[in-house]
């Protein structure tokens, strides 16, 4: 069958562009089906950076009142800006011609009215278990899991297929009934930095003998920067020299991880940077000698996980799916996600040069054979070719009938 040229509606309810999670997977995605040809309209929150690639369109939601500053992950801001994205997004698939809605998480459920009401097919982009993630953030909402994960499972059944982006989402989509189920994961976005952000790495990290661990990330609860300094702390009542940097997170979050820091006798030894650019990234792992990922809730991997691994050095996780549906002990130690368990994993890193470097060429390894952006584009491509296939069966079969 002919390959075509598709009209895609893409809903992104977040902020975007933003160097974060998911606004960087929707951004390589773009860029996949722009290569592929295809047009694309996004429709997307009124805060983020605009992209500019062949046939891909920006629309905005109206600023809705008191959402500013949308942080990741479910809060009220974003429930007030998906309600104004919600009717958009209607009036758009009434106003155009698409033949397919790419629904990027909480927006699968605009695409399944979308569907009702305008007979367009959609793919479910599974970033995360919207419902496990609610109930995981708001414990007060735990006796809505039921009906959360129900909804969840009507919009896996309802689409075309579903895309998530781990091996634990694609078995809830498989276990919830979807129709076919591609996984598409994240990869590496490490590229060499310039000489002025290796510098400027260089003058906020200072050089010393001491191993130094480092996270990078936002400080949502669920990352586990509480449990990352606890475990720190311990490390250091034991006399063993060592550096924790942090980059990333709110001014709100770091002044709360500043203050346990303190609390804890470790404001000495930690060193919070703030947010910074994906451009510095590779500047910042060469400073550092482990890279860490303490989260303690959530099933989907974190993104930050393909760049660790890209960077050839050791890695350092707690010992849950979110980590090890990708990490295994040849490219990371991997420990209980509580303070003894894992500051133990940190001790015996500090003191193991030899081991560092060992798993950190394992995990370059492992990066450049798996998670790569050709093998990201390969897959996306392959995806889109199904696509294709199923919407050019359907439109002959309407065109014989």
């Amino acid at each position: 069958m002919e390959r075509r040229s598709l009209n895609i509606l893409l809903l992104a309810p977040h902020p975007f562009y933003q160097e974060r999670g998911t606004p960087i997977a929707v951004n390589l995605l773009l860029q996949a089906l722009s290569g592929q040809g295809h047009t694309v309209d996004v429709l997307t929150y009124h805060e983020g950076t605009d992209v500019a690639y062949p046939g891909v369109t920006i629309h905005r939601i109206s600023r809705p009142p008191f959402a500013r500053n949308v942080p990741p992950g479910p809060s009220v801001k974003k429930i007030l800006c998906d309600l104004f994205m919600f009717p958009k997004a209607l009036s758009m698939a009434r106003k155009k011609r698409y033949d397919l809605v790419h629904a990027i998480e909480e927006s699968a459920y605009m695409a399944m009215v979308i569907r009702r009401r305008r007979g367009i097919p959609y793919l479910y982009d599974m970033d995360s278990s919207l419902a496990r993630q609610i109930a995981e953030k708001f414990p007060f909402l735990g006796f809505m899991l039921p009906l959360m994960a129900g909804a969840e499972r009507a919009a896996i059944r309802g689409a075309l297929g579903v895309v998530p982006v781990c091996d634990a989402l694609a078995d809830i989509a498989r276990t919830d009934g979807a129709r076919k189920v591609v996984l598409l994961r994240d990869i590496s976005l490490l590229a060499p930095s310039s000489e002025a952000d290796t510098e400027a790495v260089r003058q906020l990290i200072p050089r010393d003998e001491r191993p130094r661990f480092l996270y990078l990330g936002n400080l949502e609860t669920y990352q586990g920067a509480g449990l990352m300094l606890e475990s720190f702390a311990r490390l250091r009542k034991a006399g063993i020299p060592a550096l924790l940097v942090i980059a990333g997170g709110r001014d709100t979050d770091i002044q709360r991880y500043r203050e346990q820091a303190a609390k804890l006798g470790i404001a000495g030894d930690t060193l919070f940077l703030g947010a910074q650019p994906v451009s510095r990234m590779a500047a910042l792992f060469d400073a550092a000698d482990i890279l860490v990922s303490p989260r303690t809730k959530g099933n989907n991997t974190p993104m930050k996980i393909y760049s660790y691994l890209a960077s050839g050095k050791a890695i350092l996780a707690t010992d849950l799916p979110t980590h090890t549906q990708v990490l295994t002990s040849r490219v990371a130690v991997l420990a209980a996600a509580e303070p003894g368990p894992f500051a133990d994993a940190m001790i015996k890193l500090a003191g193991a040069p030899v081991l560092r470097a060992s798993l950190g060429d394992n995990a370059r390894t492992l990066a450049q054979q798996s998670y790569s952006r050709a093998a990201f584009n390969k897959t996306a491509g392959e995806l889109y070719e199904w696509v294709n296939e199923i919407l050019g069966a359907g439109h002959a079969d309407r065109k014989q009938s």
